[in-house]
C-alpha cells in the first residue's frame, strides 16, 4: 500500500465532533434501514398470513411450501445480483430501485388471483429482500465514521428484527379484527407498502456513498458527501485516506470472480461465506418461521403457542437493542465467540429438556424459556455481528460483489433450514434436532477462533492494508 495511505491511518484523523452533520448522519441511517424493516416484515408476515391464504387460494401442501420458500430463493438471487448492481450504479441508486421493487412486489401479492401469481410476486419480493440485505449494510458502513460504524450498521439488524416483530403484532391485530374473512391475509401483506414508500421518498434526499463516489473518480462529490456527515476538518482528512486507496485501486480491474485468484481476497470471501452459513445454521429462522409449530410440538395449545411466538419477536428486539450499546465496546471476535458459545449451550439445554424431562405441564415452559434465551443471545451477538463483519472485511473494489456472494450463500443456508426443520423435527424429534444445531455451533466456534479476523478500531482501508500484508 502507498506511503500516502500508510500515513493517513485514523489515529491522525481529527475527532468527529457532534454537530448538524451528526444529525444528518442519523437521518441517513434511519431512512436506509427501512430496507431492513421491509426485509424483516416480508419474511415474518407469512407466519400469520398462511392459514387464511391457504383457505382463500386453495393451497395444497406442495403449493403452500412453494409459496413460502420462493421468497427465500428470490432473496438469494437478489443478494447476488444486487451486489453487482450496487457496484455499477451506486449504493443509493440500488436502494431506490429496491424500494420500487418492494412496492410492486407487495401490491402484486395483495392482488394475486391465483397461487401461481402469488408465488411469482413473492419471488419479486425476495429479490428486493436479498438486494436490501446485501446493499444497506455496505451503504451504512461506507457513510459511517469508523468510531460509530458498529452501532450504525447494527441499526439495520435492529430494523430487521423489528420488522419481524411488527409482522407478528400486525398479524394478530388484523386477524382479531377481520379473521372471519378469507382475504384477511391480503390486508396483512398490504401494510408493507407504507414503509416501502417511506424508503423510496426518503432515499431521494439521501447522499450517495462517498467511498463509491471516490471509486468512480468523483472525488469532489465524495468530499461534498463527507462534509454532510462529518465535521469539515474530519471530512478533509478522511477524504485523503479514501482517495489514496482509490488511486491505488485504479490499476486493478473491477472487482469480480477473477479477484478470487488473489490469496488474501479469496481467504476473506471464504471467511465471509462461513460467517453467513454458520449464522443461519444456528437455526434462528427455524424459530422465526416455525415458532408456533415448534411450541405446539413441545406441548402447548395452539393459542398458547401463538402467544409464545410473540415472545420470540420481543426477545429479538431486546437482544439487538442491547447489542447496539455494546457493539463498539467489545472486540468483534470475542463477542462472536461468546455468542456462539451461549447459543450452543441453549441448543444443548433444549435437547436435554426434550429428552430427559418427564411429560408434564412444566416441560413446554422449560423449552420455551431456553428457546427464548437462545433467540435473545443470538440476536444480541451473532445476528448483528455477522452483518457488520460482512460490511467491514472486504476491500472496496470487490465489497459489493463479495457481499452479494456471501449473502447468497447465507440465503441458501437459510432455505436449507427452512426446508429441513419441519421434517427433521417430525423424523427425530425436538431433542435430536437441537443437538444437531449444537454440533454445528461447535464447528462454528472452531472456525471463528481459527479464521475470523478482528476489525474493531480500524478504518475499512486500514483493515484492508493489514490483512493483505499478513496473507499476501
Amino acid at each position: 500500500m502507498s506511503q500516502s495511505l500508510a500515513k493517513s491511518k485514523h489515529p491522525a484523523l481529527p475527532p468527529d465532533q457532534p454537530g448538524a452533520h451528526s444529525r444528518r448522519l442519523g437521518v441517513v441511517a434511519v431512512i436506509a434501514t427501512f430496507g431492513g424493516l421491509l426485509f424483516g416484515y416480508d419474511t415474518g408476515v407469512i407466519n400469520g398470513a398462511l392459514e387464511p391464504m391457504k383457505a382463500d387460494l386453495g393451497l395444497t401442501a406442495f403449493t403452500e411450501g412453494f409459496v413460502v420458500s420462493i421468497l427465500i430463493f428470490g432473496a438469494a438471487v437478489g443478494a447476488l445480483v444486487g451486489g453487482r448492481l450496487s457496484d455499477i450504479y451506486g449504493r443509493r441508486h440500488n436502494i431506490l430501485m429496491l424500494a420500487v421493487l418492494f412496492i410492486v412486489g407487495t401490491l402484486a401479492c395483495v392482488f394475486s388471483p391465483t397461487w401461481e401469481v402469488l408465488a411469482f410476486s413473492r419471488f419479486l419480493l425476495g429479490l428486493a429482500v436479498g438486494g436490501a440485505s446485501a446493499t444497506v449494510p455496505v451503504y451504512l458502513a461506507e457513510v459511517s465514521p469508523f468510531e460509530k460504524r458498529g452501532s450504525l450498521v447494527t441499526r439495520n439488524e435492529v430494523m430487521i428484527v423489528s420488522g419481524q416483530f411488527a409482522a407478528f403484532v400486525v398479524n394478530a391485530i388484523i386477524f382479531n379484527a377481520w379473521g372471519q374473512n378469507d382475504v384477511v391475509w391480503r390486508y396483512m401483506l398490504a401494510v408493507a407498502v407504507l414503509p416501502a414508500i417511506v424508503l423510496l421518498v426518503g432515499m431521494l434526499f439521501m447522499p450517495e456513498s462517498p467511498r463509491w463516489l471516490s471509486s468512480q473518480e468523483r472525488d469532489t462529490e465524495a468530499l461534498g458527501v463527507l462534509k454532510q456527515v462529518r465535521s469539515p476538518e474530519r471530512a478533509e482528512a478522511e477524504m485523503a485516506e479514501v482517495h489514496a486507496l482509490a488511486e491505488e485501486e485504479k490499476e486493478a480491474q473491477t472487482g469480480g470472480w477473477s479477484d478470487l485468484s488473489v490469496p488474501w481476497i479469496r481467504r476473506l470471501v471464504l471467511i465471509g461465506i462461513g460467517l453467513g452459513v454458520f449464522q443461519q445454521f444456528t437455526g434462528i429462522n427455524s424459530i422465526m418461521y416455525y415458532g408456533s409449530q415448534l411450541l405446539t410440538d413441545a406441548g402447548f395449545s395452539a393459542e398458547a403457542a401463538i402467544l409464545g411466538n410473540t415472545l420470540y419477536g420481543l426477545a429479538s428486539v431486546l437482544g439487538i437493542t442491547i447489542a447496539i450499546f455494546v457493539m463498539n465496546k467489545i472486540n468483534r471476535r470475542a463477542m462472536l465467540l461468546g455468542g456462539f458459545a451461549l447459543t450452543t449451550l441453549f441448543h444443548l439445554l433444549v435437547g436435554l429438556s426434550a429428552y430427559l424431562l418427564p411429560e408434564s405441564d412444566l416441560k413446554p415452559y422449560v423449552i420455551l424459556t431456553f428457546t427464548v434465551l437462545f433467540v435473545f443471545f443470538m440476536q444480541g451477538t451473532i445476528g448483528p455481528l455477522v452483518w457488520l463483519l460482512l460490511a467491514e472485511i472486504f476491500p472496496l473494489k470487490i465489497r459489493s460483489f463479495a457481499m452479494g456472494l456471501c449473502v447468497f450463500c447465507l440465503w441458501i443456508a437459510n432455505a436449507s433450514v427452512a426446508f429441513g426443520f419441519p421434517p427433521m423435527v417430525e423424523a427425530v424429534g425436538i431433542g435430536a434436532t437441537f443437538f444437531i444445531f449444537a454440533g454445528l455451533g461447535a464447528l462454528a466456534l472452531a472456525f471463528i477462533y481459527k479464521y475470523v479476523p478482528e476489525t474493531r478500531g480500524q478504518t475499512l482501508e486500514e483493515f484492508e492494508d493489514n490483512f493483505s500484508r499478513k496473507y499476501a
